[in-house]
């Protein structure tokens, strides 16, 4: 049964004593939407957690968050009791390492941070949290451009140019009318569809069914061919008679639709978005989704050494046993 410690936080070194900075992009983050700091925090965690979650909550933004780095920061404890106390305040819900994508256009590269909460929150916070800032992308503003030297200064005292005077209104005048019709751009796929019926009568296909079948015929010219390709393909072996054009177009261009070659323009395929924001396991820095890592933790470090003594013994082969058994107990 666990024991509360209803001691407050001992007292961290002073905020005046140097703290070890992070490269730009990386160490501590503050989450939005903590408490003001008061005496009873972090009261129920054991003596050494309890110091040095008061030294972490007194740093500022940007601090160096690696084991090593507080170490040396903290003379009561090694990197050893450092890396443990992180581990527990991890599981408490007060902080998640997580690896971010920093950097604009080439110059990106993966920084690891550490998201401290004052306040101890449960798994499905920190999920949505991390969710909402691998979504959120900051997004390049422009900057206005320089003011130019040669641009000639107004004096002080000028007076205002006056306004010109108002144009004469102008009659509304209606659009006229033309009696031509607009064009319409055709394209190769419909071209060729309309050349079938005069190449052969038996295709004869109407504008309304060029119209139609132009999808499927656009289709086999993403794929490489060319326009005698595909009216090669649709008029060789036709029947005798052929009741409805546009029912035996529509089946040849769909069961003989040319394979992808390496010189056809592959389709454009959906590419998944990139996540910016993943979790790090707190004891061995493995990376991967906040779903998986409950508590900030990956499986492994969660098994502790007493899950792993209790799982069931690998299944023997009996029948083997009982045989190499018998062959003991024969006499020679």
């Amino acid at each position: 049964m666990a024991t509360e410690h209803l001691s407050p936080a001992l007292p961290a070194p002073a905020s005046s004593r140097p703290y070890a900075k992070a490269r730009p992009g990386y160490g501590k983050r503050t989450a939005p939407g903590q408490r003001a700091p008061r005496i009873g925090d972090f009261a129920l965690m054991p003596e050494r957690e309890r110091y040095i979650a008061g030294y972490v909550d007194r740093l500022p933004d940007g601090a160096a968050m690696d084991i090593k780095s507080l170490a040396k920061s903290l003379p009561l404890y090694g990197q050893m009791a450092v890396s443990s106390a992180l581990k527990a305040l991890g599981v408490a819900g007060h902080l998640r390492r997580v690896r971010c994508l920093a950097g604009e256009g080439d110059q990106v590269r993966w920084v690891s941070r550490t998201y401290w909460s004052r306040t101890p929150r449960d798994n499905e916070w920190w999920h949505t949290f991390l969710a909402a800032e691998s979504s959120s992308a900051p997004e390049a503003t422009p900057a206005p451009p320089p003011p130019s030297d040669t641009t000639p200064t107004a004096p002080l005292a000028t007076t205002p140019p006056a306004p010109p005077a108002p144009a004469p209104a102008s009659p509304a005048v209606p659009v006229q009318r033309t009696a031509e019709a607009p064009a319409t751009v055709t394209s190769s796929a419909y071209l060729a569809l309309a050349q079938l019926g005069r190449l052969d009568t038996r295709l004869a296909l109407s504008a309304a069914d060029c119209r139609a079948l132009e999808p499927l015929a656009a289709s086999w010219f993403a794929r490489g061919v060319d326009t005698e390709y595909l009216i090669q393909a649709l008029t060789a072996g036709l029947p005798a008679q052929v009741d409805s054009p546009v029912g035996l177009v529509r089946r040849r261009l769909t069961d003989k639709l040319p394979p992808l070659t390496a010189s056809s323009p592959a389709p454009a395929t959906t590419v998944a978005p990139k996540r910016r924001v993943l979790a790090e396991c707190t004891e061995c820095g493995r990376p991967g989704p906040p779903e998986a890592l409950p508590d900030g933790l990956c499986r492994p470090c969660r098994t502790t050494p007493q899950e792993a003594s209790a799982a069931p013994p690998a299944e023997r082969d009996v029948h083997a046993l009982v045989a190499q058994l018998r062959e003991l107990t024969r006499l020679p």
